[in-house]
């Protein structure tokens, strides 16, 4: 297996080394962005994509929220498979039939009308996506500095996500949901063309990472080493599935919230758009800081002006209030996730403990909009908000341990 991965890099190094990016220079810190991106660039404009399957369609809202779980509950159960393989496959070649494949099933969703068959079609859809975000957050792991990568990861997230949510909702009503699919393979195609000019980014030899020395400083004389150094990450991995569910459920259906409260579409979708635009300030301000102050009063900072941008959709009849809440949460939603990543990235630099960050963060994308499915119902999203709420302070707790550990062993926890 290793000698099959070795030769295959090598035919691939040999062809592209001219041309092949320096491994942490900022355009590779985009092109890995794009990778880790394109298995899951529906999340981005999954306003979207619900709106789009309920009026061109005629998808129920619940339905319409199914399919977007399903999506990406089967990108969890990929990104669970990318932490078992991302060691012992040849990432580059696995990532060109991960893309082929997405493309394909993307021309196939195109002509699926029917919500069991198109739940289906999305969820394996998800499965091929999920292992190639995988793969892309694991070799993201391998670059110096993690936290800008995933900053930078972020920048592009928002940045082309605030295209699709203001571009694409007006265009369903023209040219059907096809326009939503064909967007994806748009994006799937540019990836493509980025993938040879990226490094090979071998796995370091050397396993250890801060957070495994922090941990084996607090043993026991007893030497417990996986359970001691396994508590924190467990506790990053359910922080980073509360943020993620708290985030996503609401905005799943932040079109409908916005039309319930009496905003018109075309005061809505620019909205949304801008809103993604300005959450890049978030992904700046990890590219600029990273870890200068720490990761704990920044991270607890930022989730708690999450929990007030939340509320403060309870009063989406208000336009300014609207327009304030969506950029307030997005540009914390770009801050936060990628110290999270980071701190995954902090256990093993081998990339691994990123996968599972990478799955972590699926399973939470996906259960928020199945739990706000759940919740909001015919049009009830005053609960769908205290619920997200209600994760949000959950995950300040669980963040604690593991920032303030990792904020010992740099130096910068507060005295």
């Amino acid at each position: 297996m290793e000698n099959n991965n070795s030769l295959s890099l090598s035919a691939d190094t040999s062809l592209f080394s001219n041309y092949q990016l320096a491994p942490n220079s900022m355009a590779a810190r985009v092109f890995l962005s794009f990778l880790a991106t394109a298995g899951l660039f529906y999340v981005n404009i999954m306003p979207a994509l619900v709106d789009g399957l309920i009026k061109g369609l005629g998808f129920s809202n619940q339905d319409a929220g199914f399919v977007g779980s399903a999506n990406v509950y089967g990108a969890a159960a990929g990104a669970l498979a990318a932490v078992f393989l991302v060691k012992r496959i040849a990432w580059k070649p696995a990532s060109l039939l991960l893309l082929a494949g997405l493309i394909s099933i993307e021309l196939i969703s195109m002509v699926i009308r029917e919500p069991g068959l198109l739940i289906g079609t999305r969820f394996v859809h998800g499965l091929v996506g999920g292992l190639l975000v995988g793969i892309g957050f694991s070799i993201m792991a391998r670059t110096d500095q993690a936290d800008k990568t995933f900053g930078m990861l972020l920048l592009v997230q928002f940045g082309l996500g605030g295209f699709g949510v203001m571009l694409l909702p007006p265009l369903v009503p023209e040219y059907g949901t096809k326009v939503l699919f064909m967007s994806l393979i748009a994006f799937d195609l540019v990836t493509l063309l980025m993938l040879p000019f990226l490094g090979a980014y071998p796995a370091p030899d050397d396993q250890g990472s801060q957070a495994e020395q922090v941990s084996q400083e607090e043993q026991a004389p007893q030497k417990e080493q996986a359970g001691i150094s396994m508590k924190p990450m467990i506790l990053t991995l359910f922080a980073i599935f509360l943020f993620q569910a708290a985030n996503m459920g609401p905005y799943a259906y932040i079109v409908g919230l916005g039309t319930k409260a009496g905003l018109a579409m075309d005061f809505i979708t620019p909205t949304l758009g801008a809103a993604a635009w300005i959450g890049i300030v978030g992904s700046l301000l990890v590219i600029v800081f990273s870890t200068r102050f720490g990761r704990t009063l920044p991270v607890v900072s930022a989730i708690l002006i999450t929990v007030a941008g939340t509320l403060a959709l309870l009063y989406s009849q208000l336009p300014w209030v609207y327009v304030v809440a969506n950029c307030g949460v997005g540009i914390t939603w770009a801050f936060v996730i990628p110290y999270l990543f980071g701190m995954c990235a902090e256990f093993d630099k081998a990339g691994q403990m990123a996968a599972m960050g990478g799955f972590a963060s699926k399973m939470g994308l996906a259960s928020g909009p199945l739990v706000a499915a759940l919740v909001v119902g015919d049009g009830h999203y005053e609960r769908m908000l205290f619920v997200a709420a209600i994760a949000l302070v959950a995950c300040i707790a669980v963040v604690l341990k593991p920032s303030l550990m990792l904020d010992r062993a740099s130096g910068k926890a507060a005295s």
